[in-house]
């Protein structure tokens, strides 16, 4: 077990840490964008009107993503629901809906494609760093699991990753089950195990599973993070501490 220092707190007995993935490890946000906004063009080419709405849904204000919005913090099977919510309410039926949607998120996979979205800067440097500690390390995102599994692999980071885990039909963040899940799958207890993410769901799920503490880090602003233990603007400011 290790102690880490994060600003002004102090996290002991620490065994794992769990990483959140888009907007903590990867910076997907140029990614999400254009995912949403494929997939509100090629449903609004169906039901011309309904775009706008779906883009601020999904949270897309321009060239901006809401880092607290639909797209930022929910995984693929809320946003598609959400989208055929919006669907119905034109007056077609449940399973139209559902089909509408389904086909264009599908559509907008093979147009973007998966393109891949940059590591932060010094992310993987803080990842070896950890490791080299002991330390046990997982990421559980709201994307799928293949896509956080390869995320991993494209940035070669078995090495010092443990657990690989999204969110496919079960339970969605903030559901505590979800990283009451991931610690048994690292074999630690959510007593010694820290959550690193950037949305109040990250938070939220963490510590209402008896987490060891919560970082939130958000890369521009961080007012959203206000419930974390404490906010960090980069990934090198969690630190081991070492007694002088």
């Amino acid at each position: 077990m290790v102690t880490i220092q994060c600003k002004h707190i102090t996290f002991q007995n620490i065994q794992a840490i769990i990483f959140d993935k888009d907007g903590t490890l990867e910076d997907s946000e140029e990614y999400l964008r254009s995912l949403g906004q494929k997939r509100s063009r090629l449903i609004d080419a169906q039901i011309p009107g309904i775009g706008e709405p779906l883009l601020m849904a999904f949270g897309i204000n321009g060239d901006r993503l809401d880092p607290t919005g639909l797209l930022a913090v929910g995984s693929r099977y809320e946003t598609e629901i959400a989208a055929a919510a919006y669907i119905a309410e034109t007056g077609r039926g449940w399973l139209e809906s559902r089909a509408i949607a389904h086909n264009a998120f599908m559509e907008a996979d093979q147009v973007i494609g998966t393109t891949p979205s940059p590591l932060f800067v010094g992310s993987l440097e803080v990842l070896q760093y950890l490791s080299l500690a002991g330390l046990k390390l997982g990421i559980l995102s709201a994307a799928s699991t293949q896509r956080v599994k390869a995320f991993v692999e494209r940035h070669q980071l078995q090495d010092y990753v443990q657990l690989q885990m999204g969110v496919d039909r079960g339970p969605s963040k903030p559901d505590p089950a979800l990283f009451i899940q991931a610690c048994q799958k690292l074999e630690v207890a959510p007593q010694n195990t820290l959550m690193v993410g950037d949305s109040l769901g990250d938070i939220e799920m963490a510590r209402n599973a008896g987490a060891a503490g919560c970082i939130g880090i958000s890369w521009r602003t961080a007012a959203h993070l206000h419930s974390a233990d404490v906010a960090i603007a980069q990934l090198n400011e969690i630190k081991i501490w070492q007694s002088d």
